[in-house]
């Protein structure tokens, strides 16, 4: 009986251990349930995080270009490379041989040595030898029998002329004609069948235009460079007589000089010629600086054909001499801006004389078309037909007139071109305080080269600094006009000066070496 009681309590007592074991088993399974859905958790993020690396990866791996902008590049470096192949057949290399003579004193300095001197002689002074002296320079085929237009002073003074074509062939050129005026030569090359480069029209070049710069740059031949047009009717350069420049920031540089600009057409739209290197335009000097300057093609066509036509170039002339207009002098002539050509002179017997264009006529329109400045004025009247009647707008006074001139042919004699203060030291309140004037004299019109009859104030003396000096005024300027008032002493200069206000801008014509110019004057500078 008592092991029956005793079994009893066992059982009792076991219970409650099967209940733990079960509760442990419950709470294991969970556990392994939230390990099971974490870990799934951590694989699936970790595979959306490899697929969006990886996507990642493959987009900066990828083309950073769409293909249909890679077809538009394409297809515009197809067509440069397309341009280039077009033109650089017409395109050649130009050697030039010239003599010049040297002093041997400048090539041996020992020659001036006291002790050479004194074994030679003191008479002996070197005998100037000839030297041969090369240069290098483009040129540009116009027709297919051998006519190369070029620069110039590319052939300037050359004794002997090669020109090396595309495909090497090495020639002999023959000067056809020059014209320095706008730094254009033509010359000959016994050949047939060669590629030409088409004239094309600079008038429809725009800044921001696309350009192309053939030539050969120290000596590089068929070398190609790529710019946009910078500026068109660049003029007052100081690089030639008539100067309408195509500004570029295509490549050009030494050698460059008379190879092709042409445009997106591969048409010759401008003749290489100068680039602006350290301050100063060069045409042989310097390096590229990002400002380079062509002949327009409409310039430099029509000289080209009159080369190969006559030999020569037959220019239109009206017999004046004209300067820019400045703010001065359109302050002072009551334009409200600073355009035009202003008249300094006028030739007896010439067409603009027989027309009556006077001194101080400012021309702002030909033919209906505006003038800017004196170089377009210029070139313009060269290109007008001879016999023909150019139709002026001139500004005298205080009005603008209609006057009418028959130009004519341009005469061999014609150049390139077609005071201010008190004397004694006296000082003004208005700008023409710096300036010492006195009598003009026979003896000094004499010294400063003035034809006979010259008449006006000598300046002496132009204080740094002052207005007459930013403006360009120097000692010997023979003031001849003061506001357009005559002035023949210095009491002329003086009655007129004093009624000058301190801020009045003045207006001087004055002659320096026989030119009469017209100079102003203003307390802002010119």
């Amino acid at each position: 009986m008592e092991n029956q009681n005793a079994n009893p309590e066992q059982k009792v007592q076991s219970q409650p251990a099967v209940k733990t074991r079960t509760r442990s088993s419950l709470r294991f399974l969970l556990w392994a349930v939230v390990e099971a859905i974490l870990v799934l958790g951590l694989w699936v993020g970790f595979q959306h995080m490899r697929v969006s690396y990886s996507q990642a990866y493959k987009a900066v791996d990828g083309p950073l270009v769409s293909p249909q902008e890679v077809s538009a590049l394409s297809a515009e470096n197809r067509a440069f490379q397309a341009i280039a192949k077009a033109v650089l057949p017409g395109v050649v290399n130009i050697s030039t041989t010239r003599m010049v003579k040297t002093n041997p004193q400048n090539m041996f300095p020992f020659f001036n040595d006291p002790l050479f001197r004194q074994f030679f002689g003191p008479g002996f002074q070197g005998t100037p030898q000839p030297q041969k002296e090369q240069s290098l320079g483009s040129g540009i085929i116009i027709s297919p029998n051998g006519y190369i237009v070029t620069n110039n002073h590319v052939i300037d003074q050359a004794t002997e002329i090669k020109v090396t074509l595309a495909d090497k062939r090495e020639l002999k050129g023959k000067l056809v004609g020059t014209d320095p005026k706008t730094d254009i030569a033509v010359i000959k090359i016994e050949a047939s069948g060669l590629s030409v480069v088409p004239w094309g029209d600079s008038r429809e070049l725009k800044p921001g235009e696309i350009v192309m710069a053939f030539g050969s740059p120290f000596g590089l031949n068929q070398t190609v460079t790529k710019g946009i047009v910078s500026a068109t009717g660049r003029s007052n350069i100081g690089i030639e007589n008539y100067e309408d420049f195509i500004q570029t920031d295509a490549a050009i540089n030494p050698g460059n000089s008379g190879g092709p600009l042409v445009n997106i057409n591969g048409e010759l739209v401008g003749i290489n010629t100068a680039i602006l290197s350290a301050g100063q335009s060069m045409t042989s000097q310097g390096g590229f600086n990002g400002i380079g300057f062509a002949i327009p093609s409409n310039m430099a066509r029509p000289v080209a054909e009159s080369l190969i036509r006559n030999g020569k170039v037959v220019r239109a002339w009206l017999g004046v001499t004209i300067e820019n207009v400045t703010p001065a002098i359109a302050r002072t002539s009551g334009l409200k801006e600073a355009t035009g050509a202003i008249v300094s002179s006028v030739e007896p017997g010439s067409p603009a004389a027989e027309a009556g264009i006077k001194r101080g006529d400012i021309v702002l329109d030909l033919d209906g078309a505006p003038i800017e400045n004196r170089s377009q004025l210029a070139w313009r009247v060269s290109q007008t037909p001879l016999g023909q009647v150019a139709h002026l707008k001139v500004w005298r006074g205080d009005s603008a007139i209609a006057l009418d001139v028959k130009v004519a042919e341009m005469p061999k004699t014609v150049g390139e071109q077609g005071e201010n203060a008190p004397p004694e030291g006296g000082e003004f309140t208005n700008v023409l305080n710096g300036i010492s004037v006195q009598n003009l004299t026979r003896e000094m019109a004499r010294q400063l080269n003035l034809p006979m009859g010259t008449t006006g104030v000598v300046i002496t003396d132009v204080k740094a600094g002052s207005a007459a000096d930013d403006a360009g005024l120097q000692r010997g300027d023979v003031i001849q006009e003061v506001n357009r008032q005559e002035v023949r002493t210095v009491d002329d200069f003086n009655r007129i000066a004093a009624k000058i206000g301190k801020a009045d801008t003045v207006l001087l014509l004055v002659n320096r070496g026989g030119s009469s110019i017209y100079i102003g004057l203003s307390v802002e500078g010119q």
